[in-house]
């Protein structure tokens, strides 16, 4: 069986939450007031596990709000429906006829089709609320898997019903190694489609982001950066224009860089600053990961319109499997035409618009909160209009001073494979990692069989 036919039978029979475990779900979140990161664990875990105390100093004065202290409960069959729809996006993407049909239109740099690489840390990010699932975009430079790792490291188990599905050590550990073999199988990749470019072993990346010292995530840099030389890797970390094109290489200084692990949010490297490292892509001197194809295959939101159309798939030869899943599980979205504006303004209520080449929730907007400004401009941007899908809820702080807060699930991926699981607790309208009480969150997977029981140990827990 091919891998996209394994994707396709993947999808054929998990595209479904079941009620019962929706609803236990639903309470766990809105009952449980465990702390899953006690006072000082962090602090622990970075200045003792990883001797890093820098980098714990630089969360609290820079991001202090980007942990959550609490967990996010999901069933397995929630799981199983998140990982169905994965499946069914790879599968679509992998089909030549949805190929070329996005990059005939794409950027010319989006065509370039010599790299091998798959493309780090895809972020595939969810809703879930009651009994429905619905995905909200895939993002190709998807940030905060190391934030996640470190805080899986600071994780303790409350009371002892969550014993058992608290990640364990080892669970971090396997976590940190595939990363790594993630970026040496980019390497591999890239080795077997230009043997005589790249023929060594994998020594040198550059993390690499627009003016990074001063991004809010900026220590996640510094703990991929740790993380790659435990494992005998040098990294530096580096704004597109301090690096140089020369000799047939990309250089850092003095330094020869061998892979990029891409953070920048010029997507198509359009930008003068970036302007060795275009070259150097498309001399395939380089691994650059995630890159400009991935992007336009995957991250452009105009594809979700592509997703949410039956027409479309059916016309793509998309099989009948994968279309129930795609269209049950990805909210309705439409490009904004301006021959459709009296409607989408009418249905606004229900809607939320999104630019199509947007990231981080900028200039993004509720239908409900749309003045006819804000309008005028999105019918003169590039916009999609995605049906609103309501964002899962989740009690925070404690029974006495309760505080609703809203959040998203964010599955890290790699090659179509699920690497870890990750929630953002948030209040607004976009995640920001600025709400007290908000921020990246563990996300525990309770088996369905086991729901009740677990309901129950800790409704007498609520109680006491």
């Amino acid at each position: 069986m091919s891998s996209t036919e394994k994707l396709a039978a993947d999808v054929c029979h998990v595209c479904d939450v079941k009620g019962g475990a929706a609803k236990t779900i639903q309470k766990l979140n809105s009952q449980c007031f465990c702390l899953s990161l006690p006072d000082g664990a962090l602090k622990q875990a970075l200045k003792v596990e990883l001797a890093a105390p820098e980098i714990f100093e630089l969360i609290e004065q820079r991001c202090p709000h980007v942990f959550s202290a609490q967990p996010v409960f999901v069933s397995e069959s929630q799981q199983q429906a998140m990982a169905a729809v994965i499946s069914a996006i790879e599968f679509v993407v992998a089909m030549p006829a949805f190929r070329d049909m996005i990059l005939r239109s794409a950027p010319i740099i989006a065509q370039h089709g010599n790299q091998a690489a798959k493309g780090v840390f895809f972020g595939y990010d969810f809703h879930v609320h009651d009994e429905r699932i619905g995905l909200i975009e895939v993002n190709t430079n998807a940030g905060g898997a190391m934030l996640n790792a470190v805080l899986a490291r600071s994780q303790r188990a409350c009371c002892a019903v969550m014993d058992d599905i608290v990640h364990d050590r080892s669970t971090v550990q396997a976590f940190e190694q595939d990363i790594i073999k993630m970026f040496r199988h980019e390497w591999t990749l890239a080795q077997g489609a230009h043997p005589t470019k790249l023929s060594r072993e994998l020594a040198t990346i550059a993390i690499v982001d627009d003016a990074p010292t001063e991004q809010y995530l900026y220590p996640e840099f510094l703990l991929f950066q740790q993380l790659f030389a435990r494992f005998g890797i040098q990294a530096v970390i580096a704004p597109p224009q301090e690096l140089i094109w020369r000799d047939g290489g990309l250089w850092h200084g003095d330094r020869m860089i061998d892979l990029v692990y891409n953070r920048l949010t010029d997507f198509y490297l359009e930008q003068p600053n970036a302007n060795a490292l275009r070259q150097a892509y498309l001399a395939d001197a380089i691994v650059l990961t995630p890159h400009p194809q991935v992007h336009a295959l995957f991250a452009d939101k105009a594809n979700l319109a592509i997703w949410t159309d039956p027409e479309q798939l059916q016309a793509l030869g998309v099989s009948a499997q994968v279309q129930t899943c795609l269209l049950e599980n990805i909210p309705r979205s439409e490009i904004v035409k301006p021959d459709q504006a009296e409607r989408l303004w009418a249905n606004r209520r229900h809607l939320f618009f999104k630019p199509k080449a947007g990231y981080g929730g900028r200039a993004t907007y509720r239908g409900d909160k749309l003045t006819k400004r804000v309008w005028e401009e999105i019918l003169a941007g590039d916009y999609i209009a995605q049906s609103i899908i309501t964002p899962g809820e989740r009690i925070s702080g404690s029974p006495e001073s309760p505080a609703q807060m809203k959040f998203d699930i964010r599955q890290y991926t790699y090659d179509a494979h699920v690497q870890w699981t990750a929630a953002r607790l948030y209040q607004g309208q976009t995640t920001n990692f600025r709400t007290p009480g908000g921020g990246f969150a563990p996300v525990y997977t309770i088996s369905d069989r086991d729901l009740a029981e677990k309901a129950e140990q800790m409704s007498a827990l609520f109680m006491s």
